[in-house]
């Protein structure tokens, strides 16, 4: 909702698909720039506190933007300056988020945990945009801000309710200098990890630039308003609820070419949407888009983190949050200035081509390679929580999730929109 929000309040505010763009990239740019501290922060604090923290600086971001619009008061620079704030808490939010599942369920279960996730969060779509047109056809965008900062009481309850003692913790890493550099190091020399993340950066670029390519498609392409926006979104999180239970149903299956295919479908599938003559057609197309979407970013997200090392998973899954979330401050804009300049349709034709891109680079270097095995759950990496020891950094420090900050999505976690 509050994506659907934010986007047509940018646009009533301003009619200018550059501003979109920059908007969005504005709330992605403290991951490009930052992401890489918020991993070697993951890897280091109790992930769950960590997540109360952010979750909660979220909803207060959340409020902060309803009660401004509600009131009258927002000003296009306050929109900017909210969205760069969610951006800081993001640093930290996603690698810890995403290598929490790991934690929840193991390493067997990691592939149908993070696909029903997907899943979960992609059918909240097919509704959330759904009621957000509504809200703002017949009461007005402020609302879609508000509902969304009151929905995080039961992500924190929930996080607080877990029980410590069936967690699989690992163990929190000591600080040290050059954690960082020993990261980024370890994700160059292993091919298993380099090609996802560049394919990721490719895509992350110019395909998941949805928040400004389909307002634009929506206003200008097919002469709609809000209510066809908030469909397009429901349709394409419709088509990512089926991919998403399609991929979680066939979690034996690891091909390592697996993600390239994904990929190439992706962009076909993009480049048909940006075609569509009408409506109707477009939310057909765009059930597909959604399905391979999720089929992508699940397929990389387990990828990644059965690949990586246990001591190094927040770090590699912070680049794989810069690839995705980071990448969007260069992406949004350049979407956005050709949606306005050349039209909406080539704005999406270019995320299409991007992901043929993607997945060229990948088949080639993947097709060949042989599937990395899973990491089965051991004593020393998954433990129970209670049998852990504090590690030398406090989570609950108030220093240490601004620290966090400083450093995703959508969609998402992992999503058609980005998280």
């Amino acid at each position: 909702m509050q994506t659907i929000g934010q986007a047509w309040l940018v646009l009533r505010l301003t009619g200018s698909g550059t501003a979109l763009g920059l908007v969005t990239a504005l709330q992605f740019l403290p991951v490009l720039l930052f992401g890489p501290l918020g991993g070697v922060l993951a890897d280091r604090v109790r992930k769950r506190r960590l997540l109360v923290v952010t979750q909660s600086l979220a909803a207060i971001q959340a409020f902060v933007l309803g009660m401004l619009t509600v009131t009258g008061s927002v000003r296009l620079w306050m929109v900017y300056a909210l969205a760069g704030a969610l951006g800081f808490v993001n640093c930290a939010d996603n690698p810890t988020r995403q290598t929490f599942v790991l934690e929840m369920v193991g390493a067997d279960d990691l592939v149908n945990a993070v696909t029903l996730n997907s899943v979960v969060i992609n059918a909240a779509r097919v509704v959330g945009p759904a009621v957000a047109g509504i809200l703002i056809v017949t009461i007005g965008i402020g609302p879609c801000f508000l509902v969304n900062a009151c929905s995080f009481v039961g992500v924190v309850g929930a996080l607080l309710l877990m029980r410590q003692s069936d967690l699989h913790t690992v163990p929190p890493q000591a600080r040290k200098k050059g954690q960082m550099r020993d990261g980024l190091r370890y994700v160059w020399h292993t091919p298993e990890l380099r090609a996802p993340l560049l394919m990721m950066a490719i895509v992350g670029t110019l395909a998941y630039e949805f928040q400004v390519s389909l307002p634009l498609m929506a206003r200008f392409a097919l002469g709609g308003d809000a209510s066809t926006y908030s469909a397009m979104s429901s349709f394409m999180g419709a088509g990512a609820v089926v991919g998403g239970l399609v991929t979680a149903s066939r979690t034996g299956e690891r091909r390592p070419d697996m993600l390239a295919r994904a990929a190439l479908a992706f962009g076909v599938l993009i480049l048909l949407a940006s075609v569509a003559p009408v409506l109707p057609v477009e939310l057909i197309v765009l059930v597909g888009v959604g399905a391979t979407s999720i089929v992508f970013l699940a397929v990389g997200n387990t990828t990644l983190q059965l690949t990586a090392a246990p001591e190094m998973r927040g770090r590699v899954m912070s680049l794989w949050a810069v690839a995705f979330l980071g990448s969007t401050p260069v992406g949004g804009p350049i979407v956005g200035f050709i949606g306005q300049h050349v039209g909406a349709r080539a704005a999406l034709a270019l995320g299409g081509i991007a992901g043929l891109a993607a997945g060229v680079l990948g088949y080639r270097t993947l097709h060949r390679a042989r599937p990395a095995p899973a990491p089965a759950p051991s004593a020393e990496t998954l433990v129970p929580e209670s049998t852990i020891e504090e590690a030398p950094v406090e989570a609950e420090d108030p220093a240490e999730p601004r620290r966090a900050e400083t450093v995703e999505a959508g969609t998402d976690s992992a999503g058609p929109h980005r998280q």
